[in-house]
């Protein structure tokens, strides 16, 4: 850990710097190196200003306290830095474990499929082999014939516009259009 000082307004003090250095010792447990901690100290009439700014891989924390004696608003800032990094690696933990769920799932999937009696898995025609995502746009169903005869498709999914259901128009085989509505 490289810890720089900037002093504005008040006496280098070497306790201070020992001081700060102290508190700070107890942050490498949950950072990672390397490690460019930058510590501001002021004083402006009657505060004591201490700010803190770390910089690790992957992150860059900042903190500021202020109280009556520069060693209590260091602490200050030291446990607000502290409490950054906690949250900033619950984050990335949750983020990891996340995945890890993911990837979980994609095994049991993929384990159910290998389960699978052998007629099911021969038989390609049954198998899902595309899956596509959509955004439900509200309209009408006038709009949504007029969406189907523009874009040659076969069918349109749309949220109706007045009712608020899901709803399916599609071309049949005689040219004729029909509609499936879903409740929700």
């Amino acid at each position: 850990m490289q810890v720089t000082f900037t002093f504005r307004n008040t006496e280098v003090g070497e306790w201070i710097k020992d001081y700060t250095t102290k508190k700070l010792a107890k942050l490498d447990r949950y950072i990672d190196k390397p490690v460019d901690v930058h510590v501001i100290l002021s004083v402006e009439k009657f505060r004591n200003v201490a700010e803190i700014n770390v910089t690790a891989k992957g992150m860059n924390l900042n903190g500021k306290e202020e109280a009556k004696e520069m060693s209590q608003a260091i602490d200050n800032v030291i446990d607000k830095i502290e409490r950054q990094i906690k949250k900033h690696k619950d984050k990335t933990r949750k983020h990891k474990d996340n995945s890890s769920i993911q990837e979980i799932i994609n095994e049991e999937l993929i384990s159910a499929e290998e389960s699978l009696p052998e007629e099911n898995i021969s038989d390609e025609s049954s198998r899902l082999v595309e899956t596509r995502k959509i955004v439900l746009k509200p309209m009408s169903i006038e709009d949504a014939l007029l969406e189907i005869e523009s874009k040659q498709s076969q069918f349109v999914i749309y949220r109706d516009f007045s009712s608020e259901k899901v709803s399916i128009v599609y071309r049949r085989d005689d040219g004729n259009y029909a509609m499936i509505e879903a409740n929700s």
